[in-house]
C-alpha cells in the first residue's frame, strides 16, 4: 500500500531480458533499511525488491506488467518516481494507492498557468467512469487531484494542476506532450462502481 507521495526519483541503469525483464534501479534510499522482498512503487507500479546494489535495488518486471504499463518506463536511463510501502503510523499525505495500474494514458497538452502547469491527459474510455472533478488519481505513482474531466464522443481528457514542488520532485518536471502515463484510479471509486453495477443486476 502506498500514498502517492514520491520520496525519490530513480534511474534504470540496467535491463536484462529474461523470461521477465530484470531491472537495476539506482536511487538515494539507504538500502540497509530495505529488505529483500520489500515493495517499492516504481512509476506507480508495485514491484518487489529481489536484490540490492551499492546504490539501488533490483526488480523483476513480468510480461503482464510490461503489457499493461507505459513501455518507456522500463528502458535504460528511464527516470522513475519511487515510493516505499506505507508503514503503520506513517502520514497519509496523498490517498490510498495500491500500485496496480489500471490503464495507460497520454499527455496531450501542458499549458503554463502562473507558476504551475495545466496538464491534460487522454484516458481510455474504460476508466472514464471512475474519474471525477476533485477526485483523486495516481499518475506515474503521483497522487493528484483531478481538476477537470472532459468527455467527447471518442475520448475523455482529464486535467490536473502541476505545482512547482511536484514538478521539481517528480518526473513530471520533464514531461512532454505525447508521453505515456501509468494511471491508477481511486480504489474507493473502483469499489463504489462495482457495488452499483451489482445492485443494478
Amino acid at each position: 500500500m502506498f500514498t502517492g507521495i514520491i520520496t525519490d526519483i530513480g534511474t534504470v541503469t540496467r535491463v536484462e531480458a529474461r523470461g521477465d525483464a530484470r531491472l537495476t534501479i539506482s536511487c538515494s534510499y539507504d538500502m540497509a533499511g530495505v529488505a529483500i522482498g520489500a515493495s517499492i512503487a516504481c512509476a506507480g507500479v508495485c514491484l518487489t525488491v529481489v536484490d540490492k546494489t551499492a546504490g539501488g535495488f533490483v526488480v523483476d518486471v513480468s510480461a503482464e506488467t510490461l503489457s499493461k504499463t507505459a513501455p518507456q518506463r522500463w528502458r535504460e536511463a528511464a527516470r522513475l518516481n519511487l515510493e516505499r510501502a506505507l508503514r503503520v503510523g506513517d502520514e497519509l499525505g496523498g490517498h490510498i494507492v495500491t500500485g496496480h495500474v489500471d490503464a495507460v494514458g497520454q499527455i496531450v497538452a501542458i499549458n503554463p498557468v502562473g507558476d504551475s502547469g495545466d496538464v491534460r491527459i487522454r484516458v481510455p474510455a474504460g476508466i472514464a467512469p471512475y474519474l471525477a472533478p476533485k477526485g483523486s488519481v495516481a499518475l506515474d505513482g503521483v497522487s493528484l487531484t483531478v481538476n477537470t474531466v472532459e468527455d467527447t464522443a471518442d475520448s475523455t481528457v482529464i486535467g490536473f494542476n502541476l505545482i512547482p514542488h511536484s514538478a521539481a520532485h517528480t518526473t513530471f518536471g520533464d514531461a512532454a506532450v505525447g508521453d505515456a502515463v501509468n494511471i491508477e484510479i481511486d480504489v474507493l471509486a473502483r469499489y463504489l462502481k462495482r457495488m452499483r453495477d451489482v445492485s443494478v443486476t
